[in-house]
């Protein structure tokens, strides 16, 4: 089991044993370049980036924050620029015991290498202002700064992962994990994926039973805007 993968294992604790700048010259000169090569200007970024999760199960479209976590929507962002995702999974469904429909499902590189972006600055939510809320998109991390490219996506509000969340499936460095933002269209799809059966005997420690029978393909990642 690699790093980032294990360390989300601990979000078994939140799931009650869930089995859980650019100048304006420069602007200016790089539009004008574009315009001359016949391509289309850079956009300039937005304060919420849209991005679609076409996966076998349906599509997920997510509203990246980008004012309050401009560090994690970046990676994000450029996984998705780099197709990075394109091909990869939703491999773990993690069900809350005694309420199966609440709990999260992980997907995304999976520590490959040949697909890994450098490590990225913690953004925890004490800084950020958001919060593990219901559709919550996140990053899995082990130590603050180890985030690449596997996340997570809530189904229910989890606060507790939240930085200086102490209880259920507050991270042992009370730094919480990365908010950076919410599906805004395609709920029915991660609540079907959270659904779907599961190994029994798959998986190591709060993992195991939770690592998915037949992983959800992510087709493609595209930007939404």
């Amino acid at each position: 089991m690699t790093r980032p993968i294990a360390l989300i294992a601990l979000l078994f604790l939140a799931l009650g044993g869930c089995g859980d700048d650019v100048s304006n010259g420069n602007a200016v000169s790089a539009n004008s370049t574009s315009a001359a090569r016949g391509t289309a200007p850079a956009r300039p970024p937005q304060d919420i980036e849209r991005v679609s999760l076409v996966t076998d199960a349906g599509t997920i479209t997510l509203a990246l924050d980008r004012r309050h976590a401009p560090v994690t929507t970046a990676n994000f962002l450029a996984y998705v620029d780099q197709h990075k995702f394109d091909g990869t999974n939703f491999y773990r469904a993690a069900r809350t015991r005694g309420a199966t429909n609440r709990g999260f499902i992980q997907g995304g590189i999976r520590h490959v290498y040949t697909r890994m972006l450098p490590p990225i600055a913690h953004e925890p939510t004490s800084r950020t202002g958001l919060h593990h809320d219901d559709g919550t998109i996140s990053m899995a991390r082990t130590t603050p700064g180890s985030a690449t490219g596997d996340f997570f996506i809530i189904v229910g509000p989890m606060r507790s992962m939240d930085a200086g969340g102490r209880g259920e499936g507050g991270a042992s460095d009370n730094q919480g994990y990365a908010a950076f933002g919410r599906v805004v269209e395609g709920m029915d799809v991660v609540r079907r994926i959270l659904a779907v059966p599961t190994v029994a005997n798959a998986g190591r420690g709060a993992m195991r039973g939770q690592m998915i029978t037949a992983p959800v393909r992510i087709v493609r990642a595209t930007r939404a805007d």
